[in-house]
């Protein structure tokens, strides 16, 4: 299986350790904050019923929607802080509602007792209470870990290391291997934990050091890899300094981070772009599966220098433009705007346009009688889906609008999964990409946009506004100025989502063709 996804393993060490990193910090923190809150409040029934209240309506948030929330809460931070935050607040629940049910699940009959013997209110609390509700407690401890490592897979779309990078890249380029590796690893790490505070607690009880030094010990182990990660980055950045720092007339010695949305396309470009600048001295990092806002954001704060977007996702998600402008036109204002109110620099288009079109089945085509878009309308019950942005994007409001498209019942899913849905009929349409190897391999027909609703989608490549004067990286990244047509991109997506490669096999191919038509 891992020969399967060979060129992933190395980045293995780093994901484990981040992985780790958060969710350890946030079952720390959830004890730190739910057992002294359930001390305080076990003595209420009121207070203690208010806060496993608020406690439950955080965990009844769905996991993705909480990560997600945490971004504009930072002010569009990425990356470690609002992961750790929402799956700080996701370990809560578990731990404070075992704490508030061992404490009062003590017999009064024993505290009567122990006040009886002379024992303060602390006193009782320290050697009758929580020693008999320990268990009840490590309970809920054991519970928030498997649920706390289970949820930090879904941090990679908001920027942070995970295990979920090889869920979610797995997802987009269908290697199930992968997928597989990353469900299998967040699981074995998610028992392992659980096992070892049940040996550490069932020792501490049954006064067993042997299952103590087990329990410890286990943990140890556990633990040791969450510092191997950073280890192994900084000695591949020893002696390295950021592009902020670096002599940016040379790219040795920077530091490059490149962001990319979640999608095969997105894969392909960042290891074609990592390979160029490793080729010019540059040490790259890539936090990939970012979602369109949260990446461009990411690329104005400066937590990643280069990013690929689309036009039409720049004017229609970031500009809140409306209006419908020729192509050149849409480009130069758009490059005008993100230098003018973002210090984004943009560079030179990459040559082809990857934009949403609605697309079918050819034989449902051909019996429906659809050549366009503006035949759908009054073809109310029909099932179009979409990938998981699309439906809440201005795009598609602009085109159900346009072609008065209100009948037709939308399915938002993920990319991976939208052609063979409409292949197998389940559903009737689907957004396509224009640029998915996808459309010519089921036979799917593109319908025409008479009133060009859906804007033009040309690829090209943002700098962050520290990278505005990095002559350096300007000019690596300059050789991929309008180098890459449509049918070539087409090309490389097909590689990975039809024929298995991977999208550095892919990104090593298209380099090889770009150098042959310069």
């Amino acid at each position: 299986m891992f020969e399967l996804f060979a060129d992933e393993w190395v980045y293995f060490p780093q994901r484990f350790a981040g992985h780790l990193w958060l969710s350890l910090a946030a079952i720390l923190t959830g004890i730190l904050v739910s057992v002294p809150t359930g001390i305080l409040v076990a003595r209420s029934d009121r207070f203690s019923a208010a806060f496993l209240g608020v406690a439950s309506i955080i965990q009844t948030i769905p996991g993705l929607a909480l990560l997600a929330l945490m971004v504009p809460v930072l002010g569009g931070q990425i990356g470690f802080w609002p992961a750790y935050i929402a799956l700080a607040l996701y370990s809560v629940l578990p731990i404070l509602r075992n704490t508030i049910v061992g404490l009062q699940g003590v017999s009064p009959s024993v505290r009567d007792a122990a006040l009886g013997v002379g024992m303060t209110t602390v006193q009782r609390l320290w050697l009758v209470d929580l020693p008999l509700s320990t268990p009840v407690i490590v309970a809920g401890v054991r519970t928030a870990a498997v649920w706390v490592v289970g949820a930090a897979t879904l941090s990679t779309p908001v920027g942070a290391e995970s295990l979920g990078n090889y869920i979610f890249a797995g997802l987009q380029t269908r290697d199930w291997a992968m997928v597989l590796f990353g469900c299998l690893a967040s699981a074995l790490l998610a028992l392992s934990i659980d096992q070892a505070i049940r040996l550490l607690e069932s020792g501490t009880s049954d006064r067993r050091r042997g299952r103590q030094l087990a329990g410890i010990a286990a943990l140890a182990l556990i633990i040791l890899p969450a510092f191997s990660g950073p280890l192994i980055s900084s000695q591949r950045q020893q002696g390295q300094t950021s592009s902020e720092t670096a002599d940016i007339a040379t790219l040795d010695g920077q530091v490059i981070t490149l962001g990319s949305k979640p999608f095969t396309e997105q894969y392909i470009l960042t290891q074609l772009l990592k390979q160029k600048l490793e080729e010019e001295g540059a040490s790259v990092r890539i936090r990939d599966s970012l979602g369109s806002t949260v990446g461009f954001n990411a690329l104005v704060d400066d937590e990643i220098d280069v990013f690929i977007d689309y036009t039409g996702t720049v004017w229609a998600t970031v500009m809140k433009r409306d209006d419908k402008v020729p192509r050149q036109r849409m480009y130069a204002e758009t490059v005008s705007w993100l230098a003018q109110t973002h210090d984004v620099l943009a560079l030179s288009r990459l040559g082809f346009e990857n934009a949403y079109a609605v697309g079918l089945r050819r034989d449902q085509a051909d019996a429906m009688n659809l050549t366009s878009i503006a035949d759908l309308s009054g073809r109310n019950g029909l099932i179009m889906a979409g990938d998981t942005e699309f439906f809440a994007r201005p795009e598609w409001a602009g085109v159900r609008d346009a072609y008065d498209l209100g009948g037709l019942n939308t399915r938002g899913m993920d990319s991976t999964f939208m052609y063979q849905a409409v292949q197998s009929g389940e559903v009737d349409l689907l957004t396509a990409y224009t640029t998915d190897g996808r459309i010519d391999a089921f036979d799917l027909v593109l319908l025409d946009d008479p009133k060009q609703a859906l804007p033009p989608y040309d690829a090209f490549i943002l700098l962050s506004p520290e990278n505005r004067d990095n002559t350096a990286l300007q000019l690596a990244l300059a050789d991929f100025g309008m180098a890459i047509p449509a049918s070539l991109m087409r090309a490389a997506n097909g590689r990975v989502d039809l024929s298995g490669e991977s999208p550095e096999a892919a990104a090593d191919w298209l380099a090889g063709e770009i150098r042959s038509r310069q």
